[in-house]
């Protein structure tokens, strides 16, 4: 049972947030998905396997990479496809950061290291991203690559 100081909660986080389609964060969608389901922090994290603390960092801004093991979960617990989960930054890195990058570059008809400097960015950087063998942060994803993606839709 959701206490009455929780419930009042959720009825003014449901009023700011009426229709799911329209929540961009990921923070949002797991509140919004929670309230209606009626369950607890504490609920969600037992059933991704997650300490009730990291799932409460889940529903905090300023979180930027969710680990998709666990959001499968939860997305299983809410009973949709986890695509419908994650904000564009995180279905960036699970689509493959390095595909899209190296297409964003291929379509500009740039070398590695004309793409490097075009960016500002390292070669080194670069080609790690692009072999997914370093993660891109979010505040770097949203600096080069958000626009380049959004005109390649």
């Amino acid at each position: 049972m959701m206490l009455p100081h929780k419930f009042q909660d959720a009825e003014k986080f449901n009023l700011q947030f009426s229709d799911f389609a329209k929540i961009t964060e990921t923070a949002d969608k797991l509140r919004w998905l929670r309230y209606q389901k009626g369950l607890r922090q504490r609920d969600v994290a037992n059933y991704a396997g997650i300490d009730r603390s990291t799932y409460v960092r889940y529903e905090e801004y300023g979180k930027d990479f969710y680990p998709l093991e666990q959001m499968e979960k939860i997305a299983q617990l809410f009973e949709m496809p986890v695509d419908v989960l994650l904000d564009d930054y995180n279905l960036f890195l699970r689509n493959g950061q390095g595909n899209q990058i190296k297409s964003i570059r291929m379509k500009l008809g740039l070398s590695q290291r004309q793409y490097a400097d075009k960016l500002g960015v390292s070669l080194g950087n670069l080609k790690q991203w692009e072999q997914n063998r370093k993660q891109i942060f979010k505040s770097t994803w949203e600096k080069y690559f958000k626009q380049s993606l959004e005109s390649c839709e």
